[in-house]
């Protein structure tokens, strides 16, 4: 099948009520692409299907007569103006008129547009009148883009000549009003995408870098030149003949992926989604590998897409000079290579880059010059130029390279701006192998949100931040930070955190092997190397211990501290941990994590202030908790009688954890509620909740005789009400009563605000809590993006002390996980004491401290029945998919 034959058989069509013939042409339309897409240029496809389209459009137009009427066109615009069509892009349609449609020709265009979506074209269609359009045009850019490049498909040509002379005309968009309104479009656009194309789930056509970059330059153009062919911006002085060949080739490399996305999802589909990655990654040639084969397709496509946003931004800026009529003003002559033009830095001859060593000393310049606010088209062009042609032998091999970088890695002000340009431009790929093995490279799961060098650069970015006056978010990391003699030693550490990843082996580990390595090549003294290569090595153990240890037990305490050792590298290891989690995912950030990383870090500077002493440190902790709950409850004129009896059945280890206002609101409620209701015969629970409480969320704590599947049911109610618990503690007093204290926060990670909702999960709870042993049936099913990971369910189990045990699941985070496991407990006579619920994109990884009905430690038996009924248990989870 070809083409050709495909657009004959439309001449076989003999009349508009033959559906069976036109749908078996469409059918066959589709047929062809796919059995064309290995064997023809996929601008062969995206022409060829326009050409179809044309074809059967204008076949349709004869056969119900529209042809006769005189004033009357049908025109393409949009991308289908331009004459490319993907397979199932919409097919954007004017139909255009001198004068207001006569009842007949109405009826002839209603019928006509109806059979198009019968044959199931996505036709966006509009009838105006040449006046309406032009009228419509004036005022929404949108239309007028869309009419750039509209082209006539069949009927009157005259009315199509006098539509184009209108919307062309001296009343229309002028060439400036029309790329001042594109331009901020596209910074909208951008912004939409946090201004990076480096998402792991992109928008071929939306994304910066991506389709619409590339439509941008031509809308522009087209608009200025009238006549828009790529050529003339060659001609024109705007593009070189190989930046424009660059262009095209990039433009061919997103055009056969869209088109292999369109054909996988069978729809109009743009978002290259987990769920369709493996497919197109097979259809592509990269194997059919799944994991390893979408890694290699999407690191070409990030670098196709750096390539075109360089190429983006250099036109775009030249056109702003052309099409605004602005000149270019000298600001200030810098040295004898550089220059400022309007704030602009741009080379003062053709060899400002003549060396690896020139284009570090460019940086050098733009550290020392403040008022530098971007690069010029030439300097953009020229270090494009440069660093491609130094590309046979890495920066780093060349000892005055080396000296250089050096220069600048301990100049804070270079992270400023320096640092953007050696990422955006490649400089730093050029400068170092490693960390050309990470550009581009996907990191395949829900919690990184962007690609291993895009999020080393934020986190880079976060870290400049800290040292910044601007810094009034976080105070401890800015002291931290402005009080380091070597700065270098933070910047250098987080360069490199995960500059290992995507090797056989621990990334960490490998990570301080190849520091350890640049710091001997660049001559970084062996005190701070040793302090840099630790920190790569252990840039996670923070992280790790804040969210997945009990940090109340002082024998994790005392095993953190031990591995810091000192201040300065708790301090560097805080700082670095905080921006790692800031740069991993923007929605990863909450109140939570930062109370538990500050709590981990005074713990550990008092723990090593008293020489690693931990119970001595966790004894003083009690004591003050106790005197300063004391002060506010006898403000509150609660009895002394009263605060005594209730904290008499509690251990120490209640008044470690919580604060004092935590542990005067829980007296206080607990009080009252035993002077009115809460008497020794109720078997009613005592359900509260608070905004206030606890800095990382809300609290609630629950209070009464203790009962099986307490945790079960009240995670059932949360779990169903799009909340989720990251923290459960449970203590049994020693009369026998239960008390549950449990911090939630909503799904996303944000706080919970509203106080009507509060107020709410409250009384479900309690309404929940009065069916003994039955968990709230939950209807949350399991996301599509989490259905195409593959988690295996882990249970692990690990002695912590005669009377308890450690339990580490690690599971896909699926709806009712929590209350399942809650039963499971409660199958095997196992007593929860702590939970630690941390959710890593589609990962639950959770740690649950317990014990046996013995109140010890699980046997070895009990740990086998244990997994056992836990994986029986989440084999039940429902797994099915939303939108």
């Amino acid at each position: 099948m070809t083409l050709q034959s495909l657009i004959k058989n439309i001449d076989q069509i003999t009349s508009v009520d033959d559906l069976v013939a036109i749908k078996s042409c469409v059918e066959d339309s589709y047929a062809w692409i796919k059995a064309s897409f290995d064997s023809i240029p996929v601008n062969q496809l995206v022409t060829g299907r326009a050409q179809f389209v044309d074809a059967l459009l204008c076949h349709l137009w004869h056969l119900y007569g529209l042809d006769n009427e005189s004033e009357l066109a049908l025109c393409a615009v949009g991308g289908y103006g331009r004459g490319h069509l993907q397979p199932y892009s919409d097919i954007d349609l004017l139909i255009v008129s001198k004068r207001t449609l006569k009842p007949d020709t109405q009826e002839k265009v209603s019928r006509f547009i109806t059979l198009l979506w019968d044959i199931k074209l996505d036709v966006g269609q509009s009838v105006r009148t040449i006046k309406e359009t032009v009228s419509l045009a004036k005022d929404d850019i949108s239309i007028a883009t869309n009419l750039v490049e509209s082209r006539l498909l069949c009927g009157s040509e005259s009315i199509f000549e006098k539509l184009w002379d209108e919307v062309n005309g001296r009343n229309s968009w002028s060439s400036k009003a029309f790329f001042s309104a594109k331009y901020d479009e596209q910074k909208r656009r951008h912004a939409k995408f946090n201004g990076t194309a480096y998402n792991l789930e992109p928008n071929i056509k939306e994304n910066p870098g991506c389709l619409r970059d590339i439509q941008s330059i031509g809308w522009v153009a087209k608009k200025h030149f009238k006549e828009y062919d790529g050529w003339n911006l060659v001609g024109h002085g705007y593009f070189t003949e190989q930046e424009h060949s660059e262009l095209i080739t990039c433009r061919m490399h997103l055009w056969k992926m869209r088109c292999a996305l369109h054909l996988v999802a069978g729809r109009s589909e743009n978002r290259l989604l987990f769920d369709y990655q493996p497919d197109v990654a097979a259809m592509l040639g990269y194997g059919e590998e799944g994991k390893s084969s979408v890694e290699k397709m999407m690191r070409d496509f990030f670098r196709t897409v750096a390539r075109v946003s360089e190429l983006n931004q250099m036109l775009l800026q030249r056109f702003k000079y052309d099409m605004l009529n602005q000149s270019v003003q000298r600001t200030a002559i810098i040295n004898e290579d550089f220059e400022l033009l309007d704030n602009m830095i741009s080379p003062r001859h053709e060899n400002a880059f003549s060396s690896p060593e020139a284009i570090l000393d460019f940086l050098n310049v733009v550290t020392n010059t403040p008022e530098v606010q971007g690069l010029s088209t030439t300097c953009i062009r020229q270090i494009r130029n440069a660093h491609r042609t130094f590309e046979n032998a890495y920066f780093v091999e060349r000892p005055a390279c080396r000296e250089k970088l050096m220069v600048l890695l301990k100049q804070p002000d270079f992270f400023n701006f320096g640092w953007d340009i050696m990422h955006q431009y490649g400089i730093l790929q050029a400068y170092l192998p490693e960390w050309d093995a990470i550009v581009g490279m996907m990191q395949f799961d829900l919690f990184h949100a962007y690609t291993v060098d895009e999020h080393t650069h934020r986190l880079v970015k976060h870290v400049n931040y800290f040292f910044s006056k601007e810094n009034k978010d976080f105070p401890r990391c800015g002291r931290i930070c402005r009080n380091l003699d070597k700065p270098e030693v933070l910047y250098i550490a987080a360069i490199f955190h995960d500059i290992a990843k995507g090797r056989n082996g621990d990334h960490s580990t490998l990570g301080a092997i190849d520091v350890a390595k640049f710091c001997e090549q660049h001559d970084v003294p062996a005190n701070d190397a040793a302090m840099i290569s630790w920190l790569v090595e252990n840039h996670l153990l923070m992280s790790v211990v804040a969210q997945r240890r009990d940090i109340y037990d002082p024998d994790v305490i005392s095993e953190f501290a031990g591995a810091v050792r000192s201040h300065n590298h708790l301090n560097l290891l805080y700082t670095l941990t905080l921006a790692d989690i800031r740069a991993t995912n923007d929605n990863l950030w909450n109140d939570w994590k930062a109370s538990l990383l500050r709590e981990l870090y005074l713990m550990t500077q008092k723990a090593l202030d008293n020489g690693l002493q931990c119970q001595v440190t966790l004894s003083e902790r009690v004591t003050t908790h106790k005197y300063q709950a004391q002060q506010i409850l006898h403000e509150r004129r609660v009895s002394s009688e009263s605060i005594d009896g209730l904290w008499a059945r509690l251990d120490d280890d209640y008044f470690v954890r919580f604060k004092p206002t935590q542990i005067a609101w829980h007296t206080e409620e607990i009080v009252k509620a035993q002077d009115d209701w809460l008497t020794p015969d109720s078997d009613q629970l005592l359900v509260k909740a608070n905004d206030n409480s606890a800095k990382g969320g809300t609290e609630i704590f629950l209070f009464g005789k203790d009962r099986k599947a307490l945790f079960a049911q009240v995670a059932s109610v949360l779990d169903s009400r799009n909340c989720s618990i990251h923290d459960a503690h449970v203590t049994v007093t020693r009369d026998g009563y239960v008390f549950d204290s449990m911090l939630v926060l909503e799904n996303d990670g944000s706080r919970l605000t509203s106080e009507s909702r509060i107020q709410s999960l409250e009384k479900a709870i309690s309404t929940q809590l009065e069916k003994p042993g039955r968990s709230h049936e939950n209807k949350r099913k399991l996301p599509r993006q989490m259905k195409q990971l593959d988690v295996p369910t882990k249970v692990r189990f690990f002695g912590v002390s005669d009377e308890a045990t450690l339990v580490e699941l690690e599971a896909l985070d699926a709806p009712g996980i929590l209350a399942k496991i809650g039963h499971a407990f409660v199958d095997t006579n196992v007593t929860l004491k702590l939970a630690k619920i941390a959710t890593i994109g589609e990962r639950a990884e959770d740690i649950f401290i317990v014990s046996n009905d013995a109140g010890k430690a699980l046997t070895q038996e009990q740990q086998v029945s244990l997994k056992k009924r836990i994986l029986f248990k989440l084999d039940q989870l429902e797994d099915i998919t939303i939108p």
